[in-house]
C-alpha cells in the first residue's frame, strides 16, 4: 500500500507504473460524506477513489486499516487498498474497483456463513483495536480493555451518551436513565468466549455485490468485540434475509436470549444517529433505554 503520495494523480502514477495513463474519471456513489470516482487506466485496470478536503485527515487511513484487518480475517471479500493519504488540505483513499453484479441464489446464506467464519477466524485477548477510528463521521474510541462490559459501557454507549449530553441532544433525565442502564450491563449482556473481529457498522449500505454475485464488505468501523454486536447491527434498518441468520447459526450457534439483546447493542448506533441527525432518533433512544428497566 502506498502511504506517501500526497496527491491522487501521484498515487495513480505509482500504482500503474510507466506508460500507463488515465483514460476516464467517472463520478460514482461513494457514501454520504465523501466524493467517489472510478478511475479507468489504459491497461484496463480500474480503481475507486474517495477524496475530501473537509473530513478529518485520519478518516481514510482509519478506513484503510479496517479494510486491511478484514481482508485477513477469512470472511467475505474486502477491497484491496492501493494507496491512502492523510493530508491537512486533502485526504484520499484508492482501492480496487469492484465491478458490481447481482446477488446469486445462495447470496444470503453464503454471506451469513462467511460472517460467522470471520467472527471465529481472527481474535485477540482484549477488546478494542490498534487505533481509534470512526463510526460514520463520529470518532470511535478503541483503546484496549480486558472486559467486554467495561468496553461497551465506556467506549461505546457511554461515549455516545456523553456526546449527546454535551451537545444537548438528550436532556438530564434521559442521561440519568442511560447511566442507570449502563450500571446493569453485566446483568444484561453475556461476556463472549473471546473478542471477535467485527465490521462494526454492518448494515445494508455497507456491502456490495461483485460481478460473481458474492458479498464485498466496505466502509468498516472495525474493532474486536462481541460478535452479537455485529449481528445485531444487521437488524437495525430492516434486517437481512432470514436465511442469512440461519446460515450464521448453523456455522456458529448463538447463545439463548440473543434476540432480546439486539436493541441494547443497537443503542450505540441509535445514539450515534441521534448525535448526527437528532429528531426521531432521540425518541428511539428513550424507548430503547426504557425497554430494559
Amino acid at each position: 500500500m502506498i502511504r506517501d503520495a500526497a496527491t491522487v494523480d501521484e498515487a495513480i502514477r505509482r500504482i500503474a507504473g510507466e506508460g500507463v495513463s488515465v483514460v476516464s474519471r467517472t463520478s460514482v456513489s461513494g457514501g454520504c460524506i465523501s466524493n467517489g470516482r472510478r478511475v479507468e487506466l489504459s491497461n484496463g485496470d480500474s480503481y475507486f477513489v474517495k477524496r475530501s478536503g473537509s473530513l478529518p485527515p485520519r478518516m481514510f487511513s482509519s478506513e484503510a486499516a479496517g479494510l486491511e484487518a478484514l481482508r485477513g480475517a477469512g470472511g467475505p471479500r474486502v477491497p484491496r487498498v492501493a494507496a491512502v493519504w492523510a493530508g491537512s488540505d486533502e485526504s484520499f483513499i484508492i482501492m480496487e474497483w469492484i465491478e458490481p453484479g447481482a446477488k446469486g441464489r445462495t447470496f444470503a446464506r453464503d454471506f451469513g456463513a462467511q460472517l460467522a467464519a470471520m467472527h471465529r477466524g481472527r481474535h485477540v485477548d482484549r477488546f478494542g483495536f490498534e487505533a481509534d477510528n470512526y463510526i460514520g463521521s463520529t470518532p470511535q474510541p478503541n483503546g484496549w480493555m480486558s472486559s467486554w462490559h467495561e468496553f461497551f459501557r465506556e467506549r461505546r454507549i457511554g461515549y455516545q451518551a456523553e456526546l449527546a449530553r454535551e451537545h444537548k441532544v438528550i436532556d438530564a433525565s434521559l442521561a440519568h436513565e442511560i447511566d442507570a442502564l449502563l450500571a446493569r450491563l453485566e446483568d444484561l449482556l453475556p461476556a463472549p468466549d473471546y473478542p471477535s473481529l467485527l465490521h462494526g457498522d454492518l448494515w445494508g449500505g455497507n456491502y456490495l455485490v461483485d460481478a460473481g454475485g458474492a458479498v464485498v464488505l466496505i466502509d468498516p468501523a472495525v474493532y474486536f468485540g462481541h460478535r452479537e454486536a455485529d449481528l445485531a447491527m444487521t437488524e437495525l434498518f430492516g434486517g437481512f434475509p432470514g436465511c442469512f441468520y440461519q446460515a450464521y447459526r448453523e456455522e456458529w450457534p448463538l447463545d439463548s436470549g440473543y434476540q432480546q439483546r439486539v436493541p441494547l447493542y443497537n443503542l450505540y448506533h441509535v445514539l450515534n444517529h441521534a448525535n448526527m441527525f437528532g429528531g426521531s432518533y432521540v425518541s428511539s433512544v428513550r424507548s430503547t433505554v426504557r425497554r430494559y428497566r
